[in-house]
């Protein structure tokens, strides 16, 4: 695929795109049936809200920032992983520097203008499974993923965990996409749609 387009990086505050990539190739001493790649695109962005109280209105910067995010990080996603047609599952993160609130963080993707862009992007039509933090620079963060269509496939449920040496800086957010061409290695503990009915009468008997 052709290297991605970072027309509007700047405008959009961002002073670098980290992507990461892993291929299980064996667990528990065997090939998975299905090897999968698992991704994350993490953007390092100037937190347009720096130095607001409480009280401010959000919405704005959201509208005008978080669309141009979602596009340069899903972008590399697909890159990366051969398309969204070969992505199967999908989640998203972010981390709030010490100086923002974390309502920072949630208003760069917990919006539709990250959100439902993310998931036309990676032609999904799942929620987005999601972790947010604030933390210093350098710190790990652990991103869920679930199935992009069926969030009720256990098999897809699994996280990657994401991380930028030097971000994020105390005036910064890192947003994160995250997703996967396929399960879990060996994924083989059902299914929501197969399961029987379990209550808490399966505790009678059981022993102390």
């Amino acid at each position: 695929m052709p290297r991605p387009d970072t027309t509007g990086a700047v405008d959009a505050g961002i002073r670098k795109i980290v992507y990461y990539q892993e291929e299980v190739m064996q667990e528990n001493g065997q090939a998975p049936a299905v090897p999968a790649l698992r991704a994350t695109a993490a953007a390092v962005v100037s937190n347009p809200w720096l130095g607001s109280g409480p009280a401010a209105d959000l919405a704005e910067a959201a509208e005008r920032v978080a669309p141009r995010i979602a596009q340069l990080l899903t972008d590399r996603l697909k890159a990366g992983l051969g398309g969204a047609s070969q992505i199967e599952a999908f989640g998203k993160a972010a981390i709030v520097g010490t100086a923002g609130e974390i309502e920072h963080a949630g208003a760069l993707i917990h919006t539709p203008y990250f959100g439902n862009l993310v998931r036309e992007f990676l032609e999904g039509t799942s929620i987005i499974s999601f972790a947010d933090d604030r933390a210093d620079a350098g710190t790990s963060i652990v991103v869920p993923m679930w199935h992009k269509e069926h969030a009720a496939t256990r098999s897809h449920y699994q996280t990657v965990a994401a991380r930028v040496p030097d971000a994020p800086r105390a005036g910064e957010i890192v947003v994160i996409a995250a997703a996967s061409t396929g399960p879990r290695p060996h994924a083989r503990i059902g299914d929501r749609t197969t399961d029987r009915a379990v209550t808490s009468n399966v505790l009678q008997g059981a022993s102390s």
